[in-house]
């Protein structure tokens, strides 16, 4: 009922995954910094996603865990799961009760598995669009193409109806006080893979770290510009920094402030303001 990617480039592990049933990324995805990331998928075993990382953090590889888990597992004939550990190493598991169409495939960082697909066709368009990235991209960006182009191809073959991504990574959450990179959820919609790109978007512009190569100095006529409209706004003060960031903070661009300068997307949206 369910196509995933489970991957990492060696900084941050993660998931995507679209389906069929409501609220897929409830169920599937479980991910952890430094240890691995997991997808169980088909009758979703849910325990597979705490039982898999303590495994990992064990020392256990991918594919030990998988065998850990799936031996243990009564109902391992209905099972679908795929594990990346936190050396990159990967399994994927297809049990031999999946609905059709299912399977999977792994290669170096990465597992790529789904059931009731509308063919093969989807997990290969996967793995083709997870190697064509750029290794040097986000890894949210690269899980996004690769889980684009699985609909693309069809996807599940019931149709859409649910899209998350889940990715981790040391200290990349809000603020720096968590692993959570990104958690984005689409629960019941009618292209739920275009609208959790739009998400990802959207997280980009409000969590995304300036740029240091891009950031405009703030003085002369540029900081003229930016505390007048700060003040139309309604954030007077004579500390400009102070005045942009309480802007920015009611706005929700304050990962992207530094001091005595201007992230040019933070100006882009004063400006349109």
């Amino acid at each position: 009922m369910t196509f995933s990617i489970v991957a990492t480039d060696g900084t941050a592990w993660g998931v995507a995954v679209a389906s069929k049933f409501l609220g897929v990324g409830a169920a599937v995805p479980a991910a952890a910094a430094g240890v691995g990331a997991i997808a169980t998928q088909s009758w979703a075993n849910l325990a597979y996603r705490p039982d898999g990382l303590a495994l990992l953090r064990d020392g256990r590889s991918a594919q030990e865990t998988l065998d850990a888990l799936t031996s243990a597992d009564e109902h391992r004939d209905q099972r679908l799961a795929g594990i990346v550990d936190a050396a990159g190493r990967a399994a994927t598991f297809t049990g031999t009760g999946c609905n059709p169409w299912a399977g999977g495939a792994t290669g170096d960082g990465y597992a790529i598995q789904g059931n009731i697909l509308v063919g093969a066709e989807v997990v290969e368009a996967m793995e083709r669009a997870w190697l064509g990235t750029n290794p040097t991209q986000p890894l949210a960006r690269r899980l996004l193409a690769a889980l684009t182009a699985g609909d693309d191809a069809g996807g599940d073959r019931r149709g859409r109806q649910s899209a998350a991504l889940l990715v981790v990574t040391p200290d990349g959450g809000y603020g720096g006080g968590s692993d959570v990179f990104a958690d984005l959820r689409v629960d019941d919609h009618e292209r739920p893979v275009t609208e959790l790109a739009r998400l990802l978007d959207l997280h980009d512009l409000y969590f995304g770290k300036p740029d240091p190569a891009t950031l405009l100095p703030l003085d002369g006529d540029l900081a003229d510009e930016v505390r007048r409209k700060l003040a139309d706004l309604g954030h007077a003060d004579d500390n400009l920094d102070s005045a942009l960031a309480e802007w920015a903070g009611i706005e929700n661009y304050e990962e992207r402030l530094v001091p005595n300068k201007i992230d040019p997307i933070v100006l882009e949206q004063l400006r349109a303001q």
